[in-house]
Order: C-alpha cells, then sequence, then structure tokens
C-alpha cells in the first residue's frame, strides 16, 4: 500500500531547467506522494516566477530519458489522478545519446507535414499544429523531430534523410517513448497498459484470463 502522507517540502527550487527543479523535488521526498500543484511549484522558474507550459512532458522524461521510477494512478491504485511518487532514486538502463536531424532534413520534414504533428493511431492523424493549444495535453503545441524507427532500436539514424524522421507534438513524443523500452529496444507492454483507459486495461485482463485458463 502506497502511503498517503504528502510531501511537506517548502524548498525553493532554484535549478537551471525545468526538468532539475522537478527532479530536486523527487529525489527531496523519495517515498513520498508529491502533487502536480508541488510539481507546478517547484517547477517555477525562480526568477521570473512563471509557471512552465511543457512540466507533464519535463516529467516523463526523467522516466524515459533518465529511468527514473515515477509513479502515478496508472501504475497504483493507491495514488489519486494528479499524484505521483518516486520510490527509490536508481536509474534504469538508457539508450545511447540522442541525435538530431540537420536543420534543412528538419525543415524537409515540416513541409511535408505541413507544421502538423504526424502521429497516427487507429488510422487517425493527431494534426495539432504547431502554436496551437492541445486539447488534451494543455500547453502551448511545440513541434519536436522523432525517429521514425525507435531511438532504442536504431541509434544511428541518417540526420539528412527525412524519411527517417517525423514531426510530433509534445505529447505523443511522450507516448512513443512510453511505447518502446529504451533499454531493450523492445515494445514497453507495460507502458501501453499504463497510457490505457481503465476499461481497456479491463480488456486486456480478460484476455490474459482467457489466455491462461483462467476463465
Amino acid at each position: 500500500m502506497t502511503s498517503k502522507i504528502y510531501s511537506a517540502d517548502k524548498t525553493k527550487y532554484k535549478q537551471k531547467t525545468v526538468s532539475q527543479r522537478i527532479e530536486a523535488l523527487f529525489l527531496n521526498n523519495l517515498g513520498k506522494v508529491v502533487t502536480r500543484q508541488q510539481i507546478i511549484a517547484a517547477a517555477t522558474d525562480p526568477i521570473t516566477k512563471k509557471e512552465p507550459e511543457n512540466w507533464h512532458q519535463r516529467l516523463s522524461e526523467l522516466r524515459t530519458d533518465k529511468g527514473y521510477t515515477i509513479l502515478s494512478w496508472r501504475d497504483s491504485r493507491d495514488l489519486a489522478n494528479q499524484e505521483y511518487l518516486m520510490p527509490h532514486a536508481d536509474l534504469r538502463p538508457k539508450a545511447a545519446k540522442r541525435v538530431l536531424p540537420l536543420a534543412a532534413c528538419w525543415e524537409s520534414v515540416l513541409q511535408r507535414a505541413d507544421h502538423k504533428c504526424e502521429w497516427q493511431e487507429d488510422g487517425q492523424a493527431c494534426m495539432l499544429a504547431e502554436g496551437e493549444k492541445d486539447p488534451i495535453g494543455g500547453g502551448t503545441v511545440k513541434l519536436t523531430p522523432d525517429h521514425v524507427t525507435p531511438h532504442s532500436i536504431n541509434p544511428d539514424a541518417d540526420r539528412a534523410d527525412p524519411k527517417q524522421w517525423q514531426a510530433l507534438c509534445g505529447r505523443h513524443q511522450v507516448m512513443k517513448k512510453n511505447y518502446w523500452d529504451s533499454g531493450s529496444g523492445k515494445i514497453n507492454l507495460i507502458g501501453i497498459l499504463q497510457s490505457a483507459s481503465k476499461s481497456q486495461k479491463e480488456e486486456a485482463l480478460k484476455f490474459l484470463n482467457a489466455y491462461f485458463g483462467n476463465e
């Protein structure tokens, strides 16, 4: 059972980046429940006092890129929506250092994509445009380059070949990272189940029970 003892941390975080400030918050509160409000407070720029729109993306990158275990309600029924917990500071293995496409290549990708997110799911394109508001993830859409073949499988993508890159919004960058294990290069089934809705989890459980003869 997860303890419902909330962090009472009043530290003013002054690290240089949003990611570093959120990381420090969790490391200062290992094993304690941290709320969305506390994350935003820690992530807020200590000089300008501006609250970051992209804090949820930086949080996900601490999981996928740095290898921290950060639990949410998707991982544990003991956590409510907008509650998070880092049980320990151990890091999982990471993929090789990421590369980016060359400037001319990235411009070709953006022109091909009409400056819209190219994520496809169930035959439906995302199509959120640069600068729009994300109606689901919140914040302003910023398109960033993504490997068509996951980086964990092919870390040596051709930086000059637009066919090896796609433009994704921040929410779908995070979603794709959650679908692939950066250490093994294999599909991350647990990550997929974590992102699924309750009804989808129940459907998966029904399938597994039938597969293993539990029904």
